[in-house]
């Protein structure tokens, strides 16, 4: 049979995987000659050989792709037929060309793991250890091309032996762009604060370990920013890091060895097991054994955050501590992570007691990410490290798409663009009122401006009127077009999971802190029927005012006293129910003050807030009553004692009434009466936690399934922030399942404002395509 010619087109991310050497191979295997080489659009392949031989080889493009690579699209072109080369070779790009997806930074792969565990190989317990499927990526990315030069790492010339593997292609370490070894790359030294004369000349990892052990505090620079460590056993050290930290409540994060070590600890699925030893090694939320922990690594909770070592340098410490540790941001309370050790030295001096330090530069600060496994499937809570930035189809209606870029909003910052069909969510941010927070993501959006060859020509906004002027304005060609919070998140998970651009209207169900609607005012307890470029809003939860507006957001005690003044009149519940112990409470409060804000609609804007509505419930019960060191306390520690009463909390909840009309408004005053009612017989504060959850999870999906059905809408989007409750979540959409609904819910980007970027760029890409 003769030899036919094609080229192939793989789209995707490809590059600075392994892609290229992965082709070579398989085209030795398949009998094909001719070339693969990196271009602006992928990997290019140019192919020789029996038609048979190269539907083998296009099939196993995918099937046996680099562990690291995503594959978007294979294209076979039908070429003339030229002379066929005598071989098959990987060429170099052509001038000019870049790549079209720089991967996440990945976990050691199980072949570097045993290189620097064993004393015969040139790699013993050399912690900087990577190849072409493991190791850092975007964390020390300069610009594009990805080129070593590119990188951190230009400083550190290899040595021959290491050059050697990275210029052939049967190596796994050909053209990893990191490689290094303890001959010719960085290098890691122990540095204290605290005098100890021991730790002089010991080998750094050891000592940091020793450290650990004696109850100290140690900052360690790892892959994408410095975390503060301590022995996760010891209370003393878990205290003394809180209080030096200024993280008085919000759960602390734990490295352990094995997954051996996890299941001491907590239960792990199977799922939550593949999560744990991921290429993206996430933080994983777990539910928590009786084991042998200080309470303060999770203050009332009864989950777990935990991660398996990472990088070399993890698993050497792991490997020398031999037990759980606390392994946290390297920041103080609220401020993003240092990455650099000047700057390391100077923020986090006070806190920690020595230094773990190492000499290549971190360029970009990558947040561990954070997942748990909800009803059986995978929610991403906070993407960054291992996940970011690889991109997320657009769904079919979306070609042509481009050039739109999203801003995110103003918590949990991302951004995101729409460039090639395809959406690039950036990793984490944070609050963008940070002023190294914004920074960060300013830097890095100019990044991946160059990684992707992107200038905006439509910039996408929240409608928050102090975003809108401080970020957009950076693009003064572009149009500027504000997008309604809710609608942002209901579109990101409508991306997320291919619906088409045309796509009939779905019923969105959107619960959260606030946002700004379309009519100025804060919502954040919505019922939207919409789909990418319309959203109307036909049912809602009733506005409450926010007395003393963002104070509101932080003492639960001031949403407790306005839901229930808007459900009876304040008066009258104090004159009632005066024998209950929250409404003394809150009668000693300035109450008369607060009435006459509330009147007068002085700074206490009404808000149709979910999110405060579960802040007033825990206040009513004592849970952070007076206020919260993180967002979302509240909310956290009543759902924990919501799960402790679900069984004995009987089978209805809490009674919700939902008015008629056009636009149905979800009301609270049976829910209070029965909640007071409940104080007064001195029911568990557990049992009224969980009836609470129960009776609004009922209300919601009855009122979701009721309006999916009266307009037709082809499934029920459940999103925001408050989603993240499991026990709502699993309630709502087990109700949901069992009537026959269709739901659809956030998985690879956060239900929060992590996923709002994606969303607001998904919104705009379809009204300019409309």
């Amino acid at each position: 049979m003769s030899l036919q010619t094609e080229r192939i087109r793989v789209q995707g991310t490809v590059q600075g995987v392994g892609f290229r050497p992965s082709v070579w191979r398989l085209a030795q295997a398949c009998g094909v000659r001719g070339s693969v080489c990196n271009d602006a659009q992928g990997v290019l392949i140019e192919a020789w050989g029996e038609p048979a031989a190269l539907d083998l080889l296009a099939g196993r493009l995918q099937q046996e792709r680099p562990p690291l690579s995503h594959v978007e699209s294979v294209v076979r072109e039908r070429l003339t037929t030229v002379p066929a080369p005598a071989d098959f070779r990987i060429i170099e790009s052509a001038a000019g060309d870049t790549d079209t997806n720089v991967a996440g930074d990945a976990a050691t792969c199980r072949a570097c793991a045993e290189e620097i565990r064993d004393p015969d190989d040139r790699r013993y317990r050399y912690p900087f250890t990577n190849c072409t499927h493991c190791g850092p990526r975007l964390s020390i990315v300069h610009t594009v091309p990805y080129d070593r030069a590119n990188t951190s790492m230009a400083s550190f010339t290899m040595c021959p032996t290491c050059q050697a593997e990275y210029d052939d292609p049967a190596d796994r370490r050909f053209h990893a762009q990191p490689n290094a070894c303890a001959d010719c790359g960085p290098r890691a030294w122990f540095e204290p604060v605290i005098d100890d004369a021991a730790a002089a000349n010991a080998d750094p990892i050891e000592t940091a370990a020793r450290w650990i052990t004696l109850g100290r505090i140690v900052a360690i620079k790892g892959l994408g920013g410095f975390h503060l460590a301590c022995d996760a056993t010891n209370a003393d050290s878990v205290a003394e890091l809180r209080r030096r930290k200024r993280r008085f409540a919000k759960p602390l994060a734990l490295m352990v060895p094995s997954i051996a070590a996890a299941r001491a600890l907590a239960s792990v699925s199977l799922a939550e097991a593949e999560l744990l030893e991921s290429h993206a090694a996430p933080v994983v939320v777990l539910d928590a054994r009786n084991a042998c922990l200080p309470d303060a690594l999770a203050p009332g909770q009864d989950t777990l955050g935990v991660m398996l070592p990472y990088t070399p340098l993890h698993h050497l410490l792991m490997d020398a501590v031999g037990g759980p540790i606390v392994l946290t941001s390297g920041n103080a309370s609220d401020e993003p992570q240092a990455i650099d050790n000047a700057d390391a030295r100077e923020r986090l001096g006070g806190i920690a007691d020595g230094f773990l330090m190492h000499d290549r530069n971190i360029v970009n600060r990558l947040d561990d990410s954070v997942v748990a496994v909800v009803a059986g499937n995978t929610q991403v809570l906070r993407r960054a490290r291992g996940y970011a930035p690889e991109p997320v189809p657009l769904p079919p209606g979306f070609e042509g798409a481009d050039d739109v870029l999203a801003l995110g909003g103003a918590l949990k910052n991302t951004f995101c663009l729409v460039s090639g069909g395809r959406a690039i969510v950036s990793q984490h941010f944070g609050d963008m009122a940070d002023r190294r927070a914004l920074a960060d993501a300013d830097d890095n959006l100019a990044l991946y401006q160059g990684l992707y060859d992107f200038a905006p020509r439509a910039v996408a906004t929240d409608k928050h009127p102090d975003i809108i002027p401080s970020r957009a304005g950076q693009w003064p060609d572009a149009d500027i077009e504000a997008v309604q919070h809710h609608h942002a998140h209901l579109a990101a998970c409508l991306v997320e999971h291919g619906v088409e651009r045309d796509t009939r209207p779905v019923l969105g169900v959107v619960l959260d802190g606030l946002g700004y609607g379309d009519d100025g005012a804060l919502w954040g307890g919505e019922f939207l029927l919409a789909d990418y470029t319309r959203s109307e809003r036909i049912a809602h939860f009733a506005p409450v005012p926010l007395p003393g507006g963002e104070r509101a957001m932080r003492e639960p005690w001031r949403n407790t006293w306005a839901h229930l003044d808007a459900a009876f009149g304040w008066d009258a519940v104090a004159a009632k129910d005066a024998d209950l112990e929250p409404i003394r409470w809150l009668a000693e409060r300035p109450t008369a003050t607060l009435k006459t804000m509330c009147a007068r609609g002085l700074n206490s804007p009404p808000a149709s807030s979910a999110g405060r509505l579960f802040d007033a419930i825990a206040g009513a019960l004592g849970i952070c009553r007076e206020s919260m060191s993180h967002e979302a306390e509240a909310a956290m520690a009543l759902e924990t004692l919501a799960r402790a009463g679900m069984v004995d909390a009987g089978r209805l909840g809490y009674p919700v009434l939902v008015g008629a009309g056009d636009t149905p408004v979800m009301s609270w005053a049976p829910l209070w009466r029965a909640l007071l009612d409940d104080l007064r017989a001195a029911t568990p504060s557990a049992v009224i936690a969980a009836r609470f959850h129960k009776g609004l999870a009922q209300a919601v999906a009855s009122l979701a399934a009721d309006l999916r059905q009266a307009h037709d809408a082809t499934a029920v989007v459940l999103t925001g922030g408050v989603f993240q409750n499991r026990l709502l979540l699993e309630t709502v959409t087990g109700l949901l399942a069992r009537w026959g609904e269709p739901v659809l819910l956030p998985n690879r980007l956060p239900a929060n404002d992590g996923g709002l970027s994606l969303g607001q760029a998904a919104v705009v890409a379809a009204r300019r395509l409309s």
